[in-house]
Parts: C-alpha cells; sequence; structure tokens
C-alpha cells in the first residue's frame, strides 16, 4: 500500500506535469493564413480589448513582441524573469530619465506589434516555403494553403478566400517576379497594418458590403447580416458608429472611411494597453513608471514560472466550482 504522503506527492507532480503542459500552449495562435485573416494581427490585438475581459497573454506579447519569448518567460522562475524584465525596460525608457512614461510605453508597444506581425509572417513563410530557397510561389502557397497547386482544384466553398489571396498575393509583389521574398509575404499577411496595402484592403471590403456595387456603403451595408435578430438598442448602437466612421456627414461611406472602419487602429489599441498597464502598475499615480513599479508588477508585464502555476490552479478551482 502506497503510504499516504508519498500519495500526495505523487498527486502533486502529476498536477504539475499536466500544468507544465497546459502552459507550453498558453500563448499558441492558429495556423494562420489569409483564409483567417480577420483573426490575425491587428484583428487579434484588437479582439483581446472588445470580447469580454482583458487576456494576460496578450500583454506579455504587447511587451516582449514574440509569442515564443512569452511562452518562455511562463517557464522561468520569478528571479529570472525579473531579471531580463529589466533589460527591456531600460530599452523602453528612451530619454534614459529612470521611468517610463506613457508616450515611452506605447511606442514599445507598437514597437512590438510589428515584431510579432513579422514573427507570425515568418513561421508560416517558412512552412510554404517546401523549397527553403528565401522566395515564396503562388503555388507553394496554394499547396500550403488549400492542399493542391492548381487553383482548379480549389473547393467551390473556398474560391472566394482563393480570389481574396491571390489579389492580395500579387499586390505584395512589389518587383512584379510572380514571387514573395519574406517582407513582401509579410504585407502580403498583414495589408490591414500596411499603407501600400490600402488600395487592396478597400476593393476587398466592398466586395464584401457593396452589395449594390455603387461604390459607397450605406447604413444597411454596414451592419449586414448582423442586424438580422437584433434588438433596437443593438441598431441605435449602430447608428451611432456609422455616423461616426462618416466624417464628411454625406449619409455614405467611401475611399478612407471605409478602411479606417474597417481596420482596428493600431495607435488606439496600444493607447488601451498602456492604460490598462499603467492602471495596474503606477502605484504613486505619477503618469510614469519607474523601473521597480514594472519589475514588481512583472506578473503583469511578461509573466513567469510562478505567474502562469498560479493561473492554472485558479482555473482549476473555478472549473471545479
Amino acid at each position: 500500500m502506497v503510504p499516504k504522503i508519498q500519495l500526495n506527492i505523487n498527486i502533486i507532480v502529476f498536477t504539475l506535469s499536466i500544468l507544465v503542459v497546459q502552459a507550453a500552449s498558453t500563448h499558441k495562435h492558429e495556423k494562420l493564413n489569409s483564409k483567417e485573416r480577420l483573426k490575425d494581427g491587428i484583428y487579434a490585438r484588437n479582439a483581446n480589448h472588445n470580447e469580454g475581459g482583458h487576456h494576460v497573454e496578450f500583454d506579455h506579447e504587447a511587451i516582449l513582441g514574440s509569442v515564443r519569448e512569452a511562452e518562455e518567460f511562463d517557464t522561468l522562475n520569478e528571479e529570472e524573469a525579473k531579471r531580463r524584465l529589466g533589460l527591456l525596460v531600460i530599452k523602453m525608457d528612451l530619454n534614459n530619465d529612470g521611468f517610463v512614461d506613457r508616450p515611452e510605453l506605447k511606442a514599445w508597444i507598437i514597437r512590438s506589434f510589428k515584431k510579432l506581425s513579422e514573427e507570425e509572417a515568418n513561421d508560416n513563410f517558412d512552412l510554404a516555403d517546401t523549397d527553403s530557397n528565401e522566395v515564396l510561389t503562388w503555388e507553394e502557397y496554394l499547396l500550403n494553403t488549400y492542399d493542391t497547386d492548381n487553383e482548379t482544384s480549389v473547393s467551390s466553398e473556398e474560391i472566394y478566400s482563393l480570389e481574396n489571396d491571390k489579389m492580395f498575393f500579387f499586390g505584395a509583389d512589389f518587383n512584379k517576379d510572380g514571387k514573395l521574398t519574406r517582407e513582401e509575404y509579410t504585407l502580403f499577411q498583414n495589408p490591414e497594418e500596411s499603407p501600400e496595402m490600402a488600395p487592396l484592403v478597400l476593393k476587398q471590403t466592398l466586395n464584401d458590403r457593396d452589395t449594390n456595387k455603387d461604390g459607397k456603403i450605406d447604413f444597411k451595408e454596414f451592419v449586414g447580416g448582423e442586424a438580422v435578430d437584433q434588438d433596437k438598442e443593438w441598431l441605435l448602437e449602430e447608428r451611432t458608429r456609422y455616423e461616426a466612421a462618416d466624417k464628411d456627414k454625406d449619409g455614405f461611406l467611401t475611399g478612407d472611411e471605409i478602411i479606417s472602419w474597417a481596420v482596428p487602429n493600431q495607435e488606439q489599441i496600444a493607447l488601451e494597453e498602456v492604460d490598462h498597464l499603467f492602471a495596474i502598475s503606477d502605484e504613486d499615480h505619477d503618469l510614469r513608471l519607474s523601473y521597480l513599479e514594472i519589475i514588481n508588477n512583472h506578473e503583469t508585464f511578461v509573466g513567469s514560472e510562478a505567474t502562469d502555476f498560479g493561473e492554472q490552479l485558479e482555473n482549476m478551482e473555478h472549473d471545479e466550482l
């Protein structure tokens, strides 16, 4: 018979092993491609501020600018997590005054957003570049995304996605050689974040919403199929959003108005993240963060093994209730 103490130790070890496995997948993203474009990049960031609560993983990625680094921090002990965060804080402090103010933190977060997009794009580029020659052909992309290198073999349900993909793929091919470099592929995967791709984002949005093909979006097209079974309050809220997007007050959305509505504002997302981090960490309310304030709140900024373990236990306790 196993002694009770030994049995309890075995249970703890088993529980820890489960939590370590779970921690490894905390920051995992879905396989990204343009068929799921609305889940990628800037849209994913916007969702973290608009879909019921704030995600701890988002805080860590907004500071570290890397999903992989965020996963690594989840495995660090508290001392090492604080040490590494301290090195980052020095870089955040652009004027070297010993504090990180709001503009400095915002600039750092926007930098992190760019790095996250590049990391996602590089990962996907490596998957699709089957001959590892550092350029991606349309056929390689088709094979990786649609499991065929022949457009005519794509199912009817995927034709619309294929057409959009093709438009963005060759739109990002700025040297017109029929292939994408890593830099061009980043534009292809994240066109919403690239001014050079704005005309294509506008075209896609009109294709999606401009049902009467007049080159404008009226309120009915603005709400689209979402208006079905919605109450009056929802419609009033959407009307307010529509009128705010209609900058020239002509009753329609056109051009830049459509782009501003369709693409989440990256600067605004960064500002919301700054507000969130300051609310937690600015302990003396002087509108700037000392190095110590940031490091004392390392769980919020970058996490650690202890933080992740605590979150997992909290989730387990919640599930048991």
